[in-house]
């Protein structure tokens, strides 16, 4: 059949739908227009209608795989999402290929764009150098990031590590997966699931330099403007355009506001642990008035607080391999330093002679605690936040019994710096006052009632009973201070769906 529309024969009756099925039949795909440039016999127009997909050649020394996204092809069809789903057998809720939108302009020439994104396969990846475990590996030859699903323990540091949400936790299978770039089909000379699907060939593998000096870098002026600060993990993604975006371009679901996992474990743990800690400090300066803490108090608090720690990881049969990451890990180091610390406070009850050691290794523990998060770069978990929160627990807990008055000195200036900060209009301030404002209410209310307590057990001259009652209310105002810092705190991530086509997610979103 011509593709021409055929005119109607005599007495035949046309309709609509005889219409859009001839025009489906006009159709160009790619296939078909391949076909016919070579039926036309001039095969170097070929390179304007088809063009390679992957390289046809391994990446030379220097360089690495990549996704290219020509933005201009992207229609936000789903189709890259759909085929990566079903290639990779992922879980119905599992997606490691997503898709969001960007926006700016003016009302009279509005600018819009779709966005696919997955994994990028950075040349720094954070993933790969906070992983306790050793579960992430770069390949050498291409440069692309994997994940051994079968060495992680399920910790799930990588997530708060990636700044693009990348990894993701799968809770049926206990670890963490990824985007891998279907490595498996490239090395065979296949394209991967996504850049096969995308009907507008918008997705393709293309070489990048990658330069490795004292740091690794790698040309990323053609990442997208409007995501995450490449600078910390050199992300090898190529986001290419002919329009310019517009200077006020952002993404679509950057005025959406999310609540975070709790980590309720980590968050019980990172109560318990500062409060054992601090006691243990109060014990091995042997003041007079420490003789009322028993040497199994900082012993229990921080047995729960380490087993609380094991539920939070989704294999903890594999927790043993934690050490592997010692070099280069907050995470190992927290976890060796903090068991060195739960074994020499056993020793403690034997021989007081440890119990200086004992509270070193507790607070470099305490100060790995921290790191841990300083180094995931959220703003919400800086240094100058962090610390004080956990040392500053540490502080008030060894201080409660022998100087109550001290205590609630502390304690109100702590509480006071850290309510300064709900003023402001940041996410996790806003959300502070909004969806959380319940919690945040308790951590304050429990925070007064443990200052009212410490306050007349120094008028009382050191009541014993009054001290105990107060620090109760004080950690448990520090569990609550956990929660909300979990809760709150900023996620980085690719650009989204607006919040009106976004999954309904009940309180756990609110627009701004």
């Amino acid at each position: 059949m011509s593709r021409k529309q055929r005119p109607p024969a005599d007495g035949e009756i046309r309709t609509l739908v005889d219409s859009y099925l001839e025009e489906q039949q006009r159709l160009q795909t790619p296939v078909a227009r391949f076909a016919s440039e070579f039926e036309s016999g001039t095969p170097p127009a070929l390179a304007s209608v088809y063009r390679d997909l992957i390289p046809l050649s391994a990446p030379a020394p220097g360089q690495q795989y990549a996704f290219e996204v020509e933005l201009d092809a992207c229609t936000g069809c789903k189709a890259c999402v759909a085929a990566c789903h079903a290639l990779n057998g992922l879980d119905e809720t599992e997606a490691w290929r997503d898709t969001g939108v960007v926006l700016g302009g003016t009302a009279e020439a509005p600018f819009q764009q779709t966005v696919t994104t997955a994994c990028h396969h950075c040349a720094d990846p954070a993933c790969l150098n906070g992983c306790p475990v050793l579960a992430y590996e770069k390949d050498p030859h291409t440069g692309i990031v994997r994940h051994l699903d079968d060495q992680c323990i399920g910790c799930q540091y990588c997530v708060l590590k990636c700044p693009y949400d990348v990894p993701k936790y799968n809770a049926r299978l206990g670890i963490v997966r990824k985007c891998d770039m279907c490595h498996q089909r490239l090395a065979v000379g296949e394209a991967p699931a996504c850049v096969q699907a995308c009907p507008t060939q918008a997705i393709r593998i293309v070489t990048v330099q990658v330069t490795r000096t004292e740091t690794v870098q790698v040309d990323t002026s053609a990442f997208l403007g409007v995501a995450p600060d490449p600078s910390y993990t050199q992300p090898t993604t190529r986001y290419v355009s002919a329009r310019q975006p517009p200077a006020n371009l952002h993404a679509a679901d950057a005025g959406t506001l999310r609540l975070q996992d709790p980590h309720w474990p980590l968050a019980v743990m990172l109560t318990l642990l500062p409060a054992a800690i601090g006691l243990q400090w109060a014990r091995a300066e042997s003041i007079a008035a420490t003789a009322r803490i028993p040497g199994w108090t900082p012993l229990a608090l921080g047995i729960a607080g380490m087993t609380a720690a094991f539920f939070h990881l989704g294999q903890p049969w594999r927790a043993w391999r934690v050490f592997l990451g010692l070099r280069r890990s907050w995470f190992s180091r927290e976890v060796v330093l903090l068991g060195a610390w739960l074994g020499l406070s056993v020793l403690d009850l034997v021989t007081p002679v440890v119990r200086p050691v004992t509270a070193v290794i507790g607070g470099l523990g305490l100060v790995c605690s921290v790191m841990i998060y300083v180094d995931t770069r959220r703003t919400f978990w800086a240094f100058r936040r962090t610390a004080p929160q956990f040392l500053g627990a540490a502080l008030v807990c060894g201080l409660a019994i022998p100087f109550p008055l001290a205590t609630a000195s502390v304690l109100v200036v702590r509480m006071g710096w850290e309510a300064f900060g709900l003023r402001g209009q940041s996410a996790s301030a806003r959300l502070q006052r909004g969806p959380l404002r319940t919690v945040t209410t308790a951590r304050y209310v429990l925070g007064a009632v443990a200052t009212a307590f410490f306050c007349l057990a120094a008028i009382g001259g050191g009541h014993a009973a009054a001290c105990w009652i107060a620090l109760g209310m004080t950690i448990a105002g520090e569990l609550a201070d956990r929660h909300i810092f979990f809760r709150v705190v900023d996620a980085p991530k690719m650009p989204g769906m607006p919040a009106e086509v976004a999954s309904p997610l009940g309180d756990e979103m609110l627009a701004a």
